[in-house]
């Protein structure tokens, strides 16, 4: 049996707690701008920090990556949560595919990244989004009990899905300004009801 405690974890200082707020408010303003590959020396000098605060509090981008969705990522999981008690499950589902495809549209490269951390068990990224594959879990479950989603898929292939479905989305929408997401979204979730 292990004794040791955990060590217990201390609130920031003050002046730190501005930084790393600073630096994930930036930082989520120059990934809207230049997407998820926007320099990181240029976000801690947008913070008005130097590169090394930005590394203390962030060593690599998938950690800054996933402080920057927090509140994005929340706002998903209350929706999965509601979606649950909705009558029509087959239609919570879809709502459901269309705002995880949304979230990973969030910055260009975001996909990318999700789906690349989704393989790495270190990435910050790819642990955060565990959350909502179990939330894609639950929605599926309950889809597939009440008849609705026929096609045997996991909640991880579902979570891909979109976030693949997001990156084609994009990609075809850079020649014609189009919002193609909705329209593949359907063509999907049809072949799974």
């Amino acid at each position: 049996m292990n004794t040791e405690a955990a060590a217990p974890v201390r609130p920031m200082r003050a002046d730190a707690r501005r930084n790393y707020e600073a630096i994930v408010r930036v930082a989520g303003e120059a990934f809207a701008e230049h997407g998820t590959h926007a320099s990181l020396d240029d976000i801690a000098c947008r913070a008005g920090v130097g590169a090394g605060t930005l590394y203390r509090h962030f060593p690599n981008r998938d950690c800054l990556l996933e402080a920057a969705l927090v509140e994005s990522r929340h706002e998903l999981k209350d929706l999965g949560e509601r979606l649950l008690d909705t009558d029509d499950a087959g239609a919570a589902l879809d709502e459901w595919m269309l705002a995880l495809a949304r979230h990973a549209s969030t910055w260009d490269g975001l996909a990318d990244s999700i789906a690349q951390s989704l393989n790495n068990e270190k990435s910050p990224l790819g642990a955060s989004c565990g959350t909502l594959v179990d939330a894609t879990g639950r929605l599926l479950d309950r889809a597939r009990a009440r008849g609705a989603v026929t096609a045997d898929a996991s909640a991880r292939e579902l979570f891909v899905m979109a976030g693949s479905l997001a990156w084609a989305a994009d990609r075809a929408a850079r020649g014609s300004g189009e919002d193609e997401l909705p329209r593949l979204l359907a063509l999907l979730m049809r072949g799974l009801h």
